[in-house]
């Protein structure tokens, strides 16, 4: 099985959804192996290769430019120069680059550093490495702003695409953005799928969509995989699925994907796999979307029961690039610092909410109702399993 998070979550940690279906996956016996396409999307682009063939392209482009991309253009031999050493520097393999970071007088600059805070107030005298940090997070920046008007609209390290899949109580400005040719991005991104999908291949390949933006890449996959590997099922679920396709209704859908699950992912995940090997029926799945006869059905098998966390395993982290994702600081304010800089395992103290009162919140969902602590004793035996 192949488990896949799509573009863009976050470029600093492995977003733990597959860590944790892999983890369970392990304890069933299960083989699989988990990519994050986003960071290795992004380190595909931010590097020398990748900025060259960019450069390229917005040359070959008959698009005018803004201010702001001609004056980056004009530069793009400083940006291919010092793109690798940056990447370094914020993957923490080359710290000493922040001296000459912070001298000002290594990076180019463009709008970005225009909008720069009170630098004294965030940094300080001593602050060096953060600052460095923190200019080299502008210097990406840029090159996502020239990125987003050269070369595809919808990009954003966090939030790719993120409005076409707010929109997705219709799926019709998606489903025509999906009819389009690759943008740069896009190709990048089936360059990379293409490739684990030669080495690995699966019968069966589960996407993890946690946020809106994650959604338009995810699509992508599923429709390349559909397009070159008819035989592969494609399943998807995650946060996104969870809260906005409860109400599923569009066949269109399930040209990208085979199956859609809902809410804690084991055992859905679990009946998928048995039922690609041939030990289960179509209507013993659980909490999951299909297409069957043109319509879309939802089967939800109400004798499968879903597993205590005292039976899901511990989260695995292999197979991710541990060493090569990027810590940025985007704002000065230390309150935003956990989202974007330093690498950190995620786990779970508690399935649901203890409070379950909240009117904003989908209190009925049982993934969120359905409270469940966790022994300390079993998180610290967890925690040393992962070191």
């Amino acid at each position: 099985m192949f488990l896949i998070t799509p573009p863009f979550t976050q470029l600093n940690t492995p977003y733990p959804a597959t860590a944790y279906l892999k983890g369970f996956l392990n304890t069933r016996n299960i083989r699989s192996f988990q990519s994050d396409l986003g960071i290795e999307v992004t380190l595909a682009l931010f590097c020398r290769e990748g900025l060259q063939e960019l450069f390229n392209r917005i040359s070959a482009s008959t698009k005018p430019l803004s201010e702001n991309a001609a004056r980056m253009v004009a530069l793009q031999e400083d940006y291919i120069y010092t793109i690798d050493d940056v990447i370094l520097f914020l993957q923490g393999h080359n710290p000493t680059l922040a001296h000459r970071i912070c001298k000002r007088d290594f990076l180019p600059e463009a709008g970005r550093f225009a909008q720069l805070e009170d630098l004294d107030w965030a940094f300080g005298s001593m602050g060096t490495q953060d600052k460095g940090k923190h200019f080299a997070t502008m210097y990406l920046e840029d090159l996502s702003d020239l990125i987003s008007e050269c070369v595809d609209e919808h990009f954003g390290f966090s939030r790719y695409a993120e409005k076409l899949g707010r929109s997705a109580n219709s799926f019709d400005e998606l489903y025509n953005a999906l009819q389009n040719e690759y943008t740069f991005v896009d190709e990048l991104l089936i360059r990379l799928l293409k490739t684990h999908m030669e080495k690995l291949q699966p019968k069966l390949v589960a996407i993890s969509v946690p946020f809106p933006g994650n959604l338009y890449t995810s699509l992508r996959c599923g429709q390349w995989i559909k397009q070159n590997y008819p035989n592969v099922k494609v399943a998807m679920g995650g946060g996104f699925a969870n809260t906005e396709l409860r109400s599923l209704s569009d066949r269109r859908v399930f040209e990208f994907y085979d199956y859609i699950s809902l809410d804690d992912g084991e055992a859905p995940l679990e009946q998928l796999v048995q039922l690609v090997e041939g030990h289960r029926s179509t209507e013993e799945l659980k909490r999951t979307f299909t297409l069957q006869e043109g319509t879309v059905q939802y089967i939800n098998n109400a004798a499968c029961s879903d597993y205590k966390q005292a039976q899901v395993g511990t989260p695995d982290y292999s197979d991710f690039l541990l060493d090569k994702y990027i810590s940025a600081i985007e704002v000065v304010n230390p309150m935003h610092r956990m989202w974007s800089d330093g690498r950190w395992n995620k786990l779970t103290m508690a399935h649901g909410c203890y409070w379950g009162k909240c009117t904003f919140c989908d209190i009925s969902l049982d993934y969120i109702k359905l409270y469940e602590p966790i022994a300390a004793s079993l998180l610290v035996d967890r925690m040393e399993e992962m070191m």
